[in-house]
């Protein structure tokens, strides 16, 4: 079983946790895979596959070690939720193996780099149901908490810590998956992505969208995350000392600053500066003491983190 799932040591006090960088963007660009429906967990699905997710995943456990920082774990599962699975032809034994298999992977990874020094959590990442920079497809809460309920009843029953919604743009779908993990009793992170102009695809702020989260949970998540931006995109209120932005835990960026409609477009990588993004990621955690979740999205490798933990730690 999880061993930090009543507790897990994030946020406040606790010592920062480095998370990995880009997954998708580093396998399709990095390394040439094709990956369809942008799903890294089409790599379970073979040895070959493993092998790889797993090299990726001690890379960046070793960098946390050698920080001195906790390791966030992610589990390829970003796009293995039950409607994208299905476009990927899985069945549903399939859906649900496939998201075994990652825990499985990450307990490995785990017990190969886990120490007191520096502690593993695994993260049961839960992505959107649609598209991650559109909001034309919305859920209501009651449909969110049913449909992502077939994720963290997986997670729930495996080494798991907790869950991790990453790249979500309406807050119905938010409270939603937040709703479906406390039915599991499983400890959540939400994580916004916001597009230029600092506000979700939605039009809600990055606060409408905590607030209206918490609201509806009674206060259940752990705290929240910005994912998939740059760090140039964030509101400014973020930074002016309010109660709202206090809840934010954590950024994991993108490395270009091109809006998510260029970055759909885009036929190359932008891998940006890595230590520029690291000093600017370092600028927003003086004046956002909560901020202790730092990794990256989109773009980001271990270069980037290796900066982060430099300028950061």
């Amino acid at each position: 079983m999880a061993r930090y799932r009543s507790a897990p040591p994030i946020g406040g006090a606790f010592r920062p946790v480095l998370t990995d960088g880009g997954l998708e963007t580093t396998l399709i660009f990095g390394d040439g895979i094709d990956l369809p429906h942008f799903a890294a967990c089409e790599l379970l699905r073979s040895e070959a596959g493993r092998i790889r997710l797993a090299s990726y995943y001690d890379g960046f456990a070793s960098l946390a070690a050698e920080a001195g920082a906790g390791f966030l774990l992610d589990t390829a599962t970003w796009r293995a939720n039950p409607d994208w699975t299905s476009l990927l032809g899985y069945s549903r034994a399939e859906f649900e193996e496939v998201n075994a298999a990652a825990i499985a992977l990450a307990v490995g990874v785990r017990d190969r780099h886990d120490s007191a020094e520096s502690p593993v959590l695994i993260a049961g990442v839960i992505g959107p149901r649609g598209d991650g920079y559109r909001a034309d497809e919305r859920q209501g809460i009651e449909q969110a908490r049913e449909y992502s309920a077939a994720q963290t009843r997986v997670f729930a029953a495996g080494e798991v810590d907790l869950i991790e919604a990453l790249t979500l743009n309406y807050p119905e779908e938010a409270a939603g998956v937040a709703l479906a993990a406390r039915d599991a009793g499983m400890p959540i992170l939400v994580s916004f992505t916001v597009e230029t102009d600092g506000r979700l695809a939605s039009g809600d702020s990055l606060r409408e969208g905590i607030e209206f989260v918490d609201a509806a949970t009674g206060g259940y998540p752990l705290g929240y995350l910005v994912n998939c931006s740059h760090p140039e995109h964030l509101p400014e209120d973020l930074i002016e000392g309010e109660a709202w932005a206090a809840r934010v835990v954590g950024c994991r960026p993108n490395a270009s600053r091109r809006s998510h409609a260029e970055l759909d477009e885009a036929p190359d990588l932008d891998s940006g500066d890595p230590d520029e993004l690291a000093a600017e990621l370092a600028q927003l955690r003086a004046v956002l003491p909560s901020l202790t979740v730092l990794g990256g999205c989109c773009g980001t490798d271990s270069r980037h983190i290796a900066a982060i933990a430099r300028a950061c730690l």
